[in-house]
């Protein structure tokens, strides 16, 4: 069980001041749709891994504003009248969102939110937090979980991460985009992911000798006996004191080792000397565990070269993204409900990327049913819908006469419900098996789309529909 915070407060300040704006100008009870969405995978990448809506779940549900949080309003000035609705406040949106582990892209919408202006632009912050940041770090993990070719990849990057909550959080979502486990213990005992780890330098500097330090470990933990190796010299006292140990303490005893972990030097040089005499010495299931400031790229490389690591253990590099650390998702109004009426709105940029894309909306993605594969994702207006059963045209949405006309396809809806007027309607998967849907849908997507130099662009097209609502909204702005 997570432990209860009351975050709500956890929001930038300009949306209390709007907030309080609203009750002034009697636009509170005006009904609005956000959309969140994010215009750039990060490191350049063909795809990212939707992660955190669990957390925006919780942090829906608790939204309550204590007397505490009242008196501080108060103090900055907000109007009684605001302060009364706070008192008394009870979250009444409708939101939509993308499954947890679901390969997104820039332009589509991954967060609806239908509700009372007040509400919906009030929860801004926090949609954004908890989104850029797990799907951050989900991405970079399924990078480098695609970059290790089926070894095992673990999370250890606690002691690295920014502050306690990048650490449990970022462990949740490594774990989403695929790690076989962490070194963070709380988050095992959280959200149920296997929490690793052996020994550290010291343990080896404590003792007397290299040899005392192994003997110790394997005679507490025979049958779970990693020792890491590279505290002194890796191939002249490393592996044969590790070698020796297993043994004197472990074979007599009916054991196997389990591993050895090197955490500096050529880890591919080291790992090839490690391997042959490991296997010389009769132990070739003694697995080989690298860790050391690795990355996808390093992975990659060190595979290629013919290292002989079994898993790796990945920390800074991982937990906080740090070759691509911002995952840009955005919060925007597209629409605002009149007596029933639905006005879509737009925001003009000289950017053109900024440009956003009006309406109340939905997004399909579009599997060929004889490969399974995904052909791109198709953003609608909600009251369209996507006829299967004939064909459907698609176009760029920037280059208009590239076009392509699609057969025999499913088109799938990515938003599902997850709050109806303010009640959570959603059943969050495990976080297993949120990985596994993970990695099954990430395998819908072809091969170009997956690599990490100059990937295939997957296309996120726009209906007819919208892209005309969109272009005659342009033309109306200009006009202004």
């Amino acid at each position: 069980m997570e432990n209860k915070r009351n975050l709500t407060m956890l929001t930038d300040f300009y949306e209390l001041t709007m907030a309080n704006g609203y009750f002034a100008s009697g636009k509170q009870d005006l009904v609005t749709y956000f959309d969140m969405f994010f215009r750039k995978v990060p490191d350049a990448g063909g795809f990212a891994v939707m992660a955190g809506v669990d957390q925006l779940i919780e942090y829906l549900k608790n939204l309550k504003f204590s007397k505490e949080d009242i008196e501080y309003l108060r103090k900055r000035g907000m109007s009684e009248e605001f302060l009364g609705y706070l008192e008394n406040f009870k979250f009444s949106c409708d939101v939509w969102a993308v499954p947890e582990g679901t390969p997104i892209f820039p332009g589509e919408p991954i967060v609806k939110v239908r509700g009372p202006v007040m509400q919906a632009q009030f929860i801004e912050t926090m949609v954004l937090l908890c989104i850029n940041h797990q799907s951050l770090i989900a991405t970079k993990a399924n990078r480098i979980v695609r970059a290790s070719a089926g070894r095992a990849v673990m999370e250890f990057g606690s002691r690295r991460a920014q502050g306690f909550d990048g650490a449990v959080y970022g462990a949740r979502a490594a774990y989403i985009g695929g790690c076989s486990g962490t070194a963070c213990t709380i988050s095992d005992r959280m959200f149920g992911i296997p929490a690793l780890g052996t020994m550290a330098h010291s343990w080896v500097q404590l003792f007397d000798s290299e040899y005392e330090a192994f003997k110790a470990y394997a005679e507490t933990y025979p049958d779970s006996c990693t020792l890491l190796v590279d505290t002194y010299n890796t191939l002249k006292s490393g592996i044969p004191n590790a070698i020796k140990v297993f043994d004197e303490v472990l074979k007599p005893k009916g054991f196997r080792p389990k591993g050895v972990r090197v955490d500096s030097g050529d880890i591919t040089y080291l790992s090839r000397k490690m391997r042959k005499m490991l296997d010389e010495a009769g132990y070739p299931d003694c697995k080989i565990v690298a860790s050391n400031s690795l990355d996808e790229y390093l992975i990659r490389d060190m595979i290629q070269q013919g290292a002989q690591v079994d898993s790796f253990g990945v920390g800074e590099r991982l937990v906080t993204s740090s070759s691509s650390p911002v995952f840009g998702g955005v919060y925007k109004l597209c629409a605002v409900e009149k007596d029933g009426v639905v006005e879509p709105r737009i925001k003009i940029s000289e950017n053109v990327a900024k440009v956003t894309t009006p309406g109340v909306k939905n997004v399909y993605r579009l599997f060929d049913n004889e490969t399974g594969k995904a052909i791109a994702d198709l953003i609608t207006l909600s009251d369209e819908v996507v006829d299967e059963s004939k064909p459907y045209e698609l176009f760029d949405p920037d280059y208009t006469w590239k076009r392509k006309t699609i057969e025999n396809f499913t088109a799938k809806p990515l938003l599902v419900p997850i709050f109806e007027n303010g009640e959570c309607v959603y059943e969050s998967p495990s976080i297993g098996e949120i990985q596994k849907y993970c990695l099954e849908q990430i395998d819908t997507l072809w091969d170009e789309v997956l690599r990490f130099e100059n990937p295939h662009n997957y296309y996120v097209d726009l209906s007819q529909k919208l892209w005309d609502e969109k272009h005659r909204l342009i033309s109306e702005k200009k006009k202004n």
